[in-house]
């Protein structure tokens, strides 16, 4: 071979080698940063946004790693630095945050099919079972997301931060019949499972002024779950849970700014979706993990459990209007598909093995 071959080869070598050890430099250069602001009012202690920060957000930037065409360069702001628990799902219409935890309870008239869980309370204390289902309705029927939709939002997946509903009272309650005269602080629809109770009177709230509610004698009692019991430290107000076993609700849905999402890359929006969905899974394991421990450290703290009977459960249920029928019907008229999303629901939570203590769906 002549020298000027020689030369020739060893250059193309070269070449080859050192387009070899730039291409890494190269694709690091060539990833993309989103910024993206995560609001929630609640603080960083309450579940749902301690998860929210420590599985989400690493979850989708592993998520992203992988191809390493993107990044998110994330700005995290809870507990009221931007908007109070009652204002995320304005604040991320308005675009004051990008992406956000809606907490639907508080917006039965904007996001009326996000209450489905709700208002089908003694059916269901498994919260994966109820997050799954609801979210599957979801996708089912676009009736959730059209409301988000018109909210200048995109729906990723809904949320389930609590096993079952029950009743902390600052006054000692043997049975049902005891909470008669009382003033009960909740949120959303499960104030009118009041309804199904003597003389009972329902006051609204939000689970971080629950406590002083209750100290003041605003309220004598709230319906929260023992994880919030124990983390917001009600046992020191209301040293008696009635154990009435209510039923999960979905109460937490994850949303992104409409604006936002439409600026986004589509692998981005894909794993975005994809985690919120194991965000959903994880926040539901999690709430059935602590339901017991949470318990227990509300007796520990003081506090004691008092058990309603079968019988009581019973007579509180029927006593109760049909308040499902009520929604999917209200729904119904405004040309949305309530009874058959009720239906559906029903129908999924029954194919999960859980038995209705009141089938509200078969009284349509």
């Amino acid at each position: 071979m002549s020298n000027y071959l020689k030369r020739g080869s060893l250059a193309l070598a070269s070449l080859v080698v050192g387009s070899l050890l730039i291409q890494p430099v190269l694709k690091a250069e060539a990833t993309e940063t989103i910024r993206m602001i995560a609001i929630d009012g609640y603080p960083a202690r309450a579940m749902w946004v301690k998860e929210f920060s420590k599985f989400f957000i690493p979850t989708v930037n592993a998520e992203l790693k992988k191809s390493g065409n993107y990044k998110i360069k994330w700005q995290e702001a809870y507990g009221g630095t931007i908007v109070k628990p009652k204002g995320v799902l304005e604040g991320i219409k308005l675009g004051l945050g990008d992406i956000g935890i809606v907490t639907t309870v508080f917006h039965n008239s904007s996001l009326p099919s996000q209450g489905l869980s709700g208002v089908t309370p003694f059916i269901s204390s498994d919260a994966r079972v109820v997050a799954k289902a609801v979210d599957e309705i979801a996708k089912e029927f676009p009736q959730m997301a059209a409301e988000l939709d018109a909210e200048n939002q995109v729906y990723l997946a809904t949320g389930v931060v609590l096993d079952t509903y029950q009743i902390f009272s600052k006054k000692p309650i043997k049975g049902i019949a005891d909470l008669s005269g009382m003033k009960i602080a909740g949120a959303g629809y499960n104030l009118r499972y009041l309804e199904g109770l003597d003389n009972v009177a329902g006051v609204r709230g939000g689970l971080p002024k629950f406590y002083n509610m209750i100290d003041t004698g605003l309220v004598e009692a709230a319906m929260l779950w023992p994880e919030a019991a124990k983390t917001f430290k009600i046992s020191e107000v209301a040293p008696y849970m009635v154990k009435a076993d209510l039923g999960a609700v979905n109460t937490k849905t994850v949303t992104v700014n409409k604006d936002v999402w439409a600026k986004l890359p589509q692998e981005v929006k894909d794993v975005l979706q994809k985690v919120a969905v194991l965000y959903r899974d994880h926040i539901a394991v999690i709430a059935m993990e602590r339901a017991t421990a949470s318990v227990k450290a509300y007796t520990d703290a003081g506090g004691t459990v008092v058990e309603i009977s079968a019988a009581e459960r019973m007579q509180w249920v029927k006593a109760m209007p049909n308040i499902a029928v009520e929604w999917a019907k209200k729904l119904d008229s405004k040309g949305a598909p309530g009874s058959a999303m009720l239906k559906a629901y029903v129908a999924k939570l029954k194919a999960a093995g859980q038995t209705p203590l009141r089938d509200w769906a078969a009284e349509l």
